[in-house]
């Protein structure tokens, strides 16, 4: 058993672990991250699937990294270590049973014409909502990026009810918490203005009849259409090398298969952690980056947190399906080569009728389906004349209570099995296969992720939510975790929590990671 010192320990090699760290160390601090896992990167990971084929399992989208303040503050570093974004002029689109569709592009011309195309003025009022959260876009962005209880924060509120007045400001909040179907059917009359955005507030852990779904909606379209859908040139892991490079050319290091059992505490302050072989790091300092169960029931157990851990609420698990092609995909409907994340869904009532089926347990009978077509931007994920897909399906019981369809067997415990998984994956195939050309031809390898296997990847995802927990208004923005959170504070010295449990939420962002580094002086 070993003893080293570090003035910062990080549990975790997550996006928000990885980008605290990397500012960190640059800013001299001695930074030493450890992961559980024999590969580090949390979310950010890639694999063969196979020889020479990369694909992301997990996340694979990094729009929130290049518009959040974490990239403005690491960009040039990145790229000094070879990290490139590619991205397509169309981040996405939509496709009906019927085989109607619409692209969204980066262009706010195109855009209009084709939401007028659907119905004469919902380009019209496409671009009035865009434009007028645009300019809320500095409150908005100010609120849900920031520290809540920062004095930045309150000099922006204050700044604001200066402006807008106070009821001026309670107005634009209050007419943020509008649901995803508030807005739509507020703002829109096509059926296809409709479908392009409402698959989008599943993105952000919400269902289009939650609080809020609506303004995530918007400001989804408007990063979407700022700086489209980014993949990591060569695939995801290349971002999780040139976070680590960072910390390790300023000294720093980072350790896989090095689990964290316990934060050292005395005296209410931090002294570092224990790891399971029972190494021990001094640190003055410790970042968690874990659920909220992890810190407060385990790592640094506070028996006073019982019952809010005992409240604390995860949301629904994910699903995903992986294919590598031989040849291109043909799609029935032409135009949908170069979008990178394509929904397949009945609509806005077909949204909302599978995510309440997985909230109730069941396995949603038309599930909403993500395509990500990752080769559309970055052709070197795959030799020439190959392609992979990568789809994700947000609606997916965490505990399988039943079929929707009637048609799969369940097991009698609920767990999702090799057997269950394969047979959803089998509805999903044919839901695609019925929109691309001789499908089921061109298919060499078929590799499915139940929930189940999702925290198998990465013990913070209870159950394969991605999210963090659930990310209605209850457990969000001030109350992530709990009610009386305060910053990233635990009530304990030196001891951080951060990570999609944590204010500003899930995402590839690395934005709680951002907000602690900046205030431990990065």
């Amino acid at each position: 058993m070993a003893e080293t010192t570090a003035d910062v320990a990080i549990i975790g090699s997550g996006v928000n672990a990885l980008a605290a760290g990397a500012m960190l160390a640059r800013s001299g601090k001695r930074v030493a991250v450890f992961e559980r896992e024999d590969v580090a990167g949390g979310c950010m990971r890639s694999e063969e699937l196979a020889e020479g084929v990369t694909y992301d399992p997990l996340a694979t989208t990094f729009v929130l990294w290049v518009t959040g303040a974490a990239h403005g503050a690491l960009a040039a570093d990145l790229a000094k270590h070879g990290v490139e974004f590619c991205a397509t002029d169309t981040p996405t689109g939509v496709l009906l049973p019927d085989g109607r569709a619409m692209t969204y592009t980066t262009d706010r011309a195109t855009n209009v014409a084709a939401f007028d195309a659907d119905h004469t003025g919902d380009g019209a009022q496409l671009a009035a909502d865009l434009d007028a959260f645009g300019a809320d876009a500095g409150l908005l962005f100010g609120l849900m990026g920031g520290d809540p209880w920062s004095k930045s924060t309150t000099r922006l509120l204050a700044g604001e009810a200066w402006r807008r007045k106070p009821r001026g400001l309670a107005a634009t909040l209050g007419g943020a918490l509008t649901s995803m179907r508030g807005w739509l059917e507020t703002s829109f009359q096509g059926e296809l203005s409709r479908a392009i955005w409402a698959p989008w507030c599943l993105h952000a852990g919400l269902g289009p009849e939650a609080a809020f779904s609506g303004q995530m909606g918007q400001v989804i379209g408007f990063a979407l259409e700022a700086a489209s859908a980014p993949v990591v040139k060569g695939g995801a892991a290349n971002m999780v090398r040139g976070l680590i490079a960072i910390i390790e050319e300023h000294g720093g290091t980072v350790r896989t298969g090095a689990e964290v059992s316990e934060v050292m505490i005395s005296a209410g302050r931090t002294k570092g952690v224990r790891l399971a072989n029972g190494d021990t790091v001094i640190a003055g300092t410790v970042l968690a980056s874990t659920t909220p169960n992890a810190l407060y029931g385990t790592l640094a157990p506070q028996p006073e947190r019982r019952d809010d851990l005992r409240k604390y609420k995860y949301g629904k698990g994910n699903f995903q399906l992986h294919y590598l092609l031989d040849g291109d995909v043909a799609w029935n409907t032409p135009g949908l080569e170069k979008v990178q994340l394509l929904h397949l869904t009945p609509g806005l009532d077909g949204v909302s009728k599978a995510g309440n089926e997985a909230e109730r347990g069941m396995l949603p009978e038309v599930p909403t389906i993500c395509v990500g077509q990752p080769c559309a931007a970055d052709p070197s994920r795959a030799p020439e004349g190959k392609t992979v897909l990568w789809l994700q399906m947000p609606e997916a019981p965490r505990h399988v209570k039943g079929d929707a369809a009637g048609e799969i067997d369940v097991p009698a415990d609920g767990q999702w099995t090799e057997a269950l998984r394969e047979a959803y994956a089998d509805r999903i195939e044919a839901i695609l296969a019925s929109h691309i050309d001789g499908f089921r031809d061109k298919v060499i390898t078929r590799r499915a992720i139940s929930p189940a296997d999702l925290e198998g990847y990465n013990a913070n995802l209870v159950g394969g939510d991605p999210y963090g927990g659930a990310c209605t208004l209850d457990q969000f923005f001030l109350f992530r975790p709990f009610t009386d959170t305060k910053r990233h504070d635990t009530g304990i010295k030196g001891l951080y929590h951060i990570g999609a449990s944590t204010h500003p939420g899930p995402g590839l962002s690395g934005g709680s990671g951002f907000l602690v580094a900046k205030e431990l002086g990065a």
